[in-house]
């Protein structure tokens, strides 16, 4: 969903916020200066949000304090963020929009607050300052807005069994008693026209972005409890590509609903506090927290206070088939921890704390502590400190990391060793370890290198985690050790430049500029469904039909006598029953040995991700577990799954039944009768499935679309999920691309999925008035919204020197993705922003826009977006120097919008237009909309497939947009591969 669809008569108000210091946006959104590739990065400010510790100074008290342990031995007394008053007011968040956020919004918006406000510096380019979120499993609004549309079921469901029951005679109105029902659930659970821009996890860092009036990325991440390291890990690429002069990374965990203590019980979690202890079963608690982050170069530059830098942060996956489980490989976590040492050019014998993950099941723990025995093997007798920050906070899942992070941080500031509370022991019992009792003074090495402490981190789906922390150095010193001790400079800089870009330099453009090795990316494999299409192959043909996919939805997915009412604008109902769905698998593909139970426990957009892998490493030619080296697997998702919000729908029956107990319409009934009734009713509303078995999280997770890609296809390969709203797949090929650049990856599978064909989101879509009441018409006079089609796109990624050096085909190249945030509204578009994304992509590379032959457009299909896209694209492609006009068109005439897999659908068509060189078509395009100015840049749009002539000297090129709800705006750069017809 975009925010190109977003601007309708029910809210045209815009999200002004009260926040000021807007800065003059420049021609080259890029750094001034050529960029180290492994330049510590400065933590210069954070915020903490826990029970019992709101701020950061609360919560280094709350480190030091030698309470008791606590009864279970395994965390806090147990405690919720709900007290926490945000004034909503002082974030220009105007109040229909408001009752509408999800509570975990409003905490972030002040955690970022207060994050901010802790820099004591200059203060951040705000125009080029990205925001990072983390978050795991649903939030409250997705599960209220789930249980308001499924409640319409329940109540039609409660109509029918007192019309058809032994009650017919009562004189009951059983029509009156649903509708009540249904005020009642309305009233209860909250129904706005902004529910669904409100609920979406996306829209936290784009109201963090609009609060503050920050331009830079906006996207929210999620891998389990790795979610803060990769949050981390994304930041670090970008701040050190100098694609950012400062990230805010925000992350943060809440115990929402019923579903993810019920589920996470299931996997070896304590389903309560007072239950924890046997096996050291860790307990989900809630925390937040938020880093500000910039090159130490920039920090000091800025006369910022730092409170530490990170070294690096490097991830390891085991992949292991199966239920998603915690590694057991102390050799997958020594190699992360090897490799962050090895990037950082730093001595494992200078690391003197150790921030265990100290999570998971005691065969968990031992494999931790037998990885750190290693690598500190041979320092001297209790040299090396080991603590864990869940003996005070519990284990906060998503936001475990940055809590471990910010522990080790303010240790580093203060240069004290906080204690360990009794009953917690997270040192191997041999080797140069002692686990503190007492707080204790961090003296000074005796060779003068710096303080430093590592952070260990582990995910259910099987990633292992470790960051390096340094102190900071005081203004004018730099601490210099011997050999691998010294500080980043000269040779060891060229140095960690090889390791981590081998056969990659910079452009011409990217020196002048400051952007770093913009290098080359290859796409080695691709695949792809939309509507009916089985294949990418049978993608293209539908591209060439001239007819779109686009129908009536079938009774399956959207019940019309339920949720359908043509021509009205209602909270409850869709005026629009079309729709390009997509069929959902119903068993693996070929060669994927899963069982039948476990696989039907998957969600289906985690279904239909694992048959377009098969597809795309059919093409890519290979066995992938050939695939050499440390990979990830980034997925551009809603991050709330559709099996989720089921399952905790179900959980919430007994809530539907208190409410039908509570019924004016049924007071002539008895208790007993009433308790029959809502037995009847619910054996009609049906069972959403078991929610207690180790299967039921893990079909749940948004994460887990890429980790079961990767683990069942045996690759060594990072998993996460990305949610920019309908940018997440152009999202997700950004992270990808900084992976692979940083030399954090050698190879990747980014893409994204979405199925929004359901009842769910044509309600809620519809309330809003983002749907076409005919169907979706990008660039058309007539344009009025858009229609909704199910889909997803992945591509194999490789550096281009080492697909040339492994010999593959390659089927296009990515030169550059380019993104920003408009900072303005969260639901209307804005020609500037989009400009911006456009210009720092090119700022990449070493061409100009009038080299680029075809943009595939975002084109959601409102006469308002489609005039604001090409405005934006005239602002840049408008260079006067054009040789020919710049060919436009979308995918979405034919497919409808994908939502999350929008940008993957651009970027799937665009990729086989360059491979077959032709220049694809729009479809349903009856009179070109008068508000667009294509003559500014110029352009036209195609209503049929021509020829792409080949051009002298150079490839062809194209470019992908996808901008989101929220003001999130990417841009993408491709040209033809070497074997682009093949």
């Amino acid at each position: 969903m975009s925010d190109n669809d977003t601007a309708t008569a029910t809210d045209t108000a815009t999200d002004t916020p009260t926040a000021t210091d807007t800065p003059t946006v420049t021609e080259t959104d890029t750094a001034s200066a050529a960029r180290d590739p492994a330049e510590p990065i400065a933590i210069v400010g954070m915020s903490a949000l826990y029970p019992g510790a709101q701020g950061v100074e609360d919560l280094w008290r709350l480190l030091l304090a030698d309470g008791p342990a606590p009864a279970s031995g395994t965390g806090p007394a147990p405690g919720g963020l709900g007290d926490i008053e945000v004034d909503v007011a002082r974030f220009g968040i105007p109040p229909a929009q408001a009752a509408s956020m999800a509570r975990l919004q409003l905490l972030m918006v002040e955690a970022a607050r207060q994050c901010l406000d802790d820099a004591t510096g200059s203060g951040a380019d705000r125009g080029r300052t990205d925001v990072v979120v983390g978050t795991c499993l649903g939030l409250d609004r997705q599960y209220a807005n789930a249980l308001r549309v499924d409640g319409a079921r329940y109540a039609r469901d409660l109509t029918e069994v007192l019309a058809d029951g032994a009650w017919r005679d009562t004189g009951i109105d059983a029509r009156a008693a649903g509708q009540e029902l249904n005020d009642a659930l309305s009233r209860r659970l909250g129904a706005s026209p902004h529910d669904r821009v409100g609920e979406m996890a996306s829209t936290i860092p784009a109201r963090i972005a609009s609060a503050f009036k920050l331009r830079g990325r906006t996207l929210a991440v999620e891998s389990a409890d790795a979610t803060s390291y990769l949050a981390l890990a994304h930041a670090v690429d970008n701040l050190r590509a100098g694609l950012a002069e400062a990230v805010l990374v925000v992350v943060g965990q809440r115990d929402e609903g019923r579903f993810a203590r019920r589920a996470l019980a299931a996997k070896g979690f304590a389903a309560r506090p007072s239950e924890a202890g046997a096996g050291d079963a860790p307990v989900l608690t809630e925390g937040l927290g938020a880093l500000l982050l910039k090159r130490r170069s920039t920090a000091e530059r800025d006369g910022d206070r730092v409170y530490a830098s990170v070294l690096d942060c490097a991830l390891r996956h085991e992949a292991r088939p199966g239920i998603f489980r915690y590694s057991l490989s102390a050799a997958h976590r020594r190699a992360a921890a090897e490799a962050a040492h090895r990037t950082a050019d730093v001595a494992p014998g200078s690391v003197r704390l150790v921030e265990c993950a100290g999570y998971g099941t005691a065969a968990v723990g031992r494999a931790e502590q037998e990885a750190i025995a290693g690598i500190h093997a041979g320092a001297p007798r209790d040299s090396v400190a080991v603590g864990t920050v869940r003996d005070r906070l519990g284990h906060t899942f998503a936001n475990a990391g940055l809590a471990g992070v910010t522990k080790a941080a303010l240790a580093l500031h203060h240069r004290t060793v906080p204690p360990v509370l009794p009953g917690t022991d997270p040192a191997p019992t041999t080797g140069p370890f002692r686990v503190p009792r007492a707080a204790e003074p961090w003296e000074p090495s005796t060779d003068g290198t710096p303080r430093r402490a590592a952070v260990l981190g582990a995910s259910l789906t099987g990633t292992v985690c470790h960051v390096l922390l340094e102190e900071a150095a005081p203004a004018g010193s730099v601490p210099q050790g011997a050999g691998a001790d010294a500080h980043l400079g000269g040779a060891r800089a060229a140095g960690a430049a090889r390791r981590r870009f081998p056969g990659g330099q910079a452009s011409a453009a990217g020196r002048e500029t400051g952007a770093w090795q913009a290098e080359p990316i290859a796409i080695v494999g691709f695949g792809g469904r939309f509507a009916d299409s089985p294949d990418a192959d049978g993608f293209w043909r539908t591209m060439l039909s001239g007819r779109d996919r686009i129908g009536p939805l079938p009774a399956e997915l959207f019940d019309r006598d339920l949720y359908h009412a043509p021509g009205a604008l209602a909270l409850g109902r869709s005026y629009t029953d079309l729709g390009a769905p997509v069929p959902v698998p119903t068993q693996p593909p070929p060669g994927l040995r899963i069982p039948p139970h476990r696989y039907a426990a998957t969600d289906a957009a985690q279904r239909l991700g694992l048959d377009v892998a098969a597809e795309m490493f059919a093409r890519y030619g290979r066995d992938p577990h050939a695939l050499d080296g440390v990979g990830t697997v980034v997925v551009g998702s809603n991050l709330g799954l559709s099996r989720e919000r089921r399952l905790h729908t179900g959980l919430c029956l007994d809530d539907l039944e208190a409410d039908v107990r509570s019924l004016a319409a049924l007071a002539a009934l008895g208790p007993d009768d009433v308790e029959a009734v809502t037995k009847l009713v619910r054996d009609r509303f049906g069972e959403a499935g078991p929610d207690d078995l180790p299967t039921t999280w893990d079909g749940c997770v948004a994460s887990g679309i890429a980790a079961l890609l990767g683990n069942e296809h045996g690759l060594d390969a990072v998993p996460v999920a990305v949610e920019a709203a309908c940018a997440s797949s152009l999202a997700a090929v950004d992270v990808a691309v900084g992976r692979l650049r940083s030399g954090g990856a050698d190879y990747a599978v980014a893409g994204g999925v979405e199925l929004p064909c359901n009842a769910r989101d044509m309600v809620l879509c519809s309330s809003l008035g983002l749907l076409s009441h005919s169907r979706i018409t990008p660039f058309d006079a007539g344009a009025d919204g858009f229609t909704p089609g199910d889909g997803c796109a992945l591509f194999l990624l490789k550096r281009l020197t080492d697909a040339r050096r492994d010999g593959d085909l390659v089927f296009g190249v990515l030169r550059a993705v380019g993104a920003s945030n408009d900072a303005k509204s969260l639901i209307a578009p804005d020609a500037d922003g989009q400009a911006r994304a456009v210009r720092q992509a090119f700022a990449q590379v070493d061409f100009g826009p009038d080299e680029v032959d075809y943009l595939e457009a975002h084109g959601t299909g409102t006469r308002l977006g489609d005039r604001v896209e090409v405005a934006a694209a005239a602002q840049v492609y408008g260079t006067g120097r054009r040789t020919a006009p710049l060919d436009i068109g979308s995918a979405k005439s034919f497919l409808g919008h994908t939502f999350a897999a929008a940008g993957a659908a651009g970027l799937l068509r665009t990729l086989q237009a360059l491979r077959q060189a032709t220049l694809p078509p729009s479809v349903n395009l009856r009179e070109l909309s008068p508000d667009l100015a294509l003559d500014a840049v110029p352009a036209r749009v195609a209503t049929e497939a021509g020829p792409w002539p080949a051009r002298a000297g150079r490839p062809r090129r194209a470019a992908v947009s996808a901008f989101g709800t929220g003001g999130i705006n990417y841009h993408l750069l491709i040209e033809e591969g070497t074997d682009a017809t093949r």
